[in-house]
Order: C-alpha cells, then sequence, then structure tokens
C-alpha cells in the first residue's frame, strides 16, 4: 500500500488515548471512539489505542464489550501507585508507550485526551512534510506566561529543567481568553511523528523532574502548579527538541472547550458545535438539562443521548 492508499484508509495515523477503570472515564473514552467512527471522514477507519492504567480493577464489561466492538485496541499498563497519583502521569506514560509502539508503523499519532470529540474529519492532523507537531495553545491563561511580563519563578524554573533556548520563545494567543502568552500547549490534544520521540522524551522530563524541590514549593503557594505542570514540562520538550519551523498550531476548530463557550471572548466563539472539528469537554451530560444547553443541532444532540443511553 503506497503512503497515499494508506493515509486514504485512515492507516497513516493512529489516534491514541487512555481509559480509566471509573465511571465518568469510561463514558468519556466511549464517546471519544464512537465520535471517531462516527464523523472521523477519512480517518474514521484509523486504528484507535487506548491504555489502561493498572489500578488493580478492570474496566467494567459493558465498557470492554462496547470498545472492542469498535476495533479500539485496549492495552493494560503498568505504572507505580505512588506516580499515578499525581496529576496526568498516567497520560504521559500512556502517551510514551503508545509512541513507542507506533515507530514504524504510523506516519502519525494524535493524542486526545479521553474527555474530547471528533465532530469533523480532523484532516489537519496529517501534518505536512518537515511538521513533527501539531499543536492547540491552552484554553485560557491559567498559568501561563504573559509574553510582555518578566519571565515568573514557575517558567523559569521549566525552561531551566528542559534546557529551553531562549530564541525559541514566541508569542502565542490562548484559545478563549485571546491572551498573548509564551509558548504553553495544551497537552490533550496534540498530533507527532512517532520518529521524533517527543512523547516518551516528555515523559521522562516529567517523571524527573515533577518532584524538585522548587517545584513542590511553588506547588504549595500556588495548586494550580501542580495541575498543570505537565503541560509545562510538555511545552518545555517542545520548545528544546523543535524549532519553530517544526511545529505547526492547528486551526481553532481543534480542541475547542465546551466548558469555556461562555467565556470566550475572542471574536471566534463558535454558534454551534458542528462547525468545529474536535472539543474537549468536562463531562457535559451529567448535567440533567444539557440537551437544552449544549450549543449544537438536533442530530448531534440525539447522536450523544442515544449514546449515553
Amino acid at each position: 500500500m503506497n503512503s497515499m492508499e494508506n493515509q486514504e484508509k485512515g492507516g497513516g495515523l493512529v489516534f491514541a488515548s487512555t481509559v480509566y477503570p471509573r465511571r465518568g472515564s469510561e463514558t468519556n473514552s466511549l464517546l471519544l471512539a464512537e465520535s471517531i467512527r462516527s464523523f472521523g471522514g477519512a480517518l474514521s477507519r484509523a486504528q484507535i489505542w487506548y491504555f489502561i492504567p493498572d489500578y488493580g480493577e478492570p474496566l467494567s464489561e459493558d465498557t470492554r464489550n462496547r470498545l472492542l466492538a469498535l476495533g479500539v485496541t485496549l492495552t493494560p499498563f503498568e505504572i507505580e501507585p505512588d506516580v499515578a497519583r499525581f496529576p496526568f502521569t498516567g497520560d504521559a506514560e500512556a502517551a510514551a508507550i503508545a509512541e513507542s509502539r507506533a515507530l514504524g508503523c504510523t506516519d502519525f499519532i494524535a493524542w486526545l485526551n479521553p474527555n474530547s470529540l471528533v465532530l469533523r474529519e480532523p484532516s489537519d492532523f496529517l501534518l505536512p512534510d518537515g511538521k513533527n507537531l501539531g499543536y492547540r495553545p491552552v484554553h485560557h491563561t491559567n498559568v501561563g506566561s504573559r509574553y510582555r511580563e518578566p519571565l515568573d519563578p514557575f517558567w523559569t524554573l521549566i525552561y531551566h529543567l528542559c534546557e529551553v533556548p531562549e530564541e525559541r520563545i514566541f508569542p502565542m494567543r490562548t484559545h478563549v481568553d485571546g491572551e498573548v502568552l509564551r509558548p504553553y500547549f495544551n497537552a490533550g490534544c496534540h498530533v507527532t511523528r512517532p520518529g521524533k520521540r517527543l512523547l516518551r522524551a516528555w515523559r521522562d522530563a516529567f517523571l524527573r523532574i515533577y518532584r524538585e524541590p522548587a517545584l513542590l514549593e511553588l506547588y504549595s503557594e500556588n495548586g494550580a502548579y501542580e495541575v498543570f505542570v505537565h503541560q509545562a514540562v510538555f511545552t518545555g520538550v517542545v520548545l528544546a527538541a523543535c524549532s519553530q519551523d517544526e511545529i505547526l498550531e492547528l486551526p481553532r476548530g481543534y480542541n475547542y472547550p465546551l466548558h469555556l463557550h461562555d467565556e470566550d471572548v475572542t471574536g471566534y466563539r463558535p454558534s454551534r458545535l458542528e462547525e468545529l472539528v474536535t472539543i474537549r469537554h468536562e463531562g457535559f451530560y451529567t448535567d440533567h438539562d444539557w440537551y437544552s444547553k449544549i450549543p449544537a443541532g438536533e442530530a448531534l444532540k440525539r447522536w450523544i443521548a442515544e449514546r449515553l443511553s
């Protein structure tokens, strides 16, 4: 099969994510896999790999059977309990494993956190030649570093620990609050070339530095640093490994945060989800009135409701 035929059949890209043996994660993962198969267009037949951290309990039988019926490959992996308790270490470990398995068998690996939905064909995941990462900026400023302000102690430390060259810092605009930051990439939606080994580098750097004494002190001052240090390290690793010419900002229709829709002040706020390619959410379906509140057409609402039932 030549390269073009491979991409047309979705063989040039693998979707990868985690699924945890708990109800919310299982529901999210089912919705994500269903959305890829239903709305992924030419990529709807791509392989989907889910990685399951060994927490001593299995996925529910119903979730396992439904994912297998969708052609999802389920792979358990071991992670030390003390490590797993720190936010997002499981995702970094799973992403590195996915990358190692993808070497030599696919051109691209698209990492989507399980609280994602694919609503249109994500063709921009098939990166052009010379690009090793497709990314989206973070949703809003949070612990980001504003470009016109002095570098704060948190990002100074991240740049030092990740060995980020100063000349690779460029201005980047957040997704919904429109602030201009130093680079701060969303770790829950990106596409990479496995051969660049960015995901292994992310995992290795994260596990090496997340307990650095200087970082522990910052966590105690601001708990958000602890929650989002994985994302800062991801950014640092990318900046250390890639020039700006090697990375590509994906269009605004990717990784749109549904849960921040009301806070979008950018002028690009979508009126309906159908305008978007992929979205992120925070379990919108747990609101009993989600059907009336979600900014989507009836066909998409019915599609979601049928799968939740």
